[in-house]
C-alpha cells in the first residue's frame, strides 16, 4: 500500500524516437513537474529507473483504480 495514500500519475507510452530507455505500449510512472509541463513535457520514470524528461506527445495519461496504482508506483 502507497504509504502516503496520495494518487500517483501513470502514462501509456505511445512514442520512443531516439529514446533507448523508452518502450512503446508501455506504462511508466509520472511525476508531477508544473515547470516541464509549461514547455510540453512530461517527467517519466523511464526503463533506467530514473525520472527524465520527455515530450508529453510521446504519451497519453491514464486514469487508474487506487489499486492498480499502488501495484504499479511498488516496483
Amino acid at each position: 500500500m502507497n504509504e502516503n495514500n496520495q494518487e500517483q500519475h501513470f502514462s501509456v507510452c505511445l512514442d520512443n524516437k531516439d529514446c533507448d530507455n523508452l518502450e512503446k505500449r508501455k506504462i511508466y510512472r509520472i511525476i508531477p513537474d508544473q515547470e516541464a509541463a509549461k514547455e510540453g513535457y512530461l517527467r517519466v520514470v523511464d526503463e533506467s529507473g530514473e525520472d527524465y524528461l520527455y515530450p508529453e506527445s510521446y504519451f497519453v495519461l491514464l486514469e487508474l483504480p487506487l489499486e492498480a496504482q499502488e501495484a504499479l508506483g511498488s516496483g
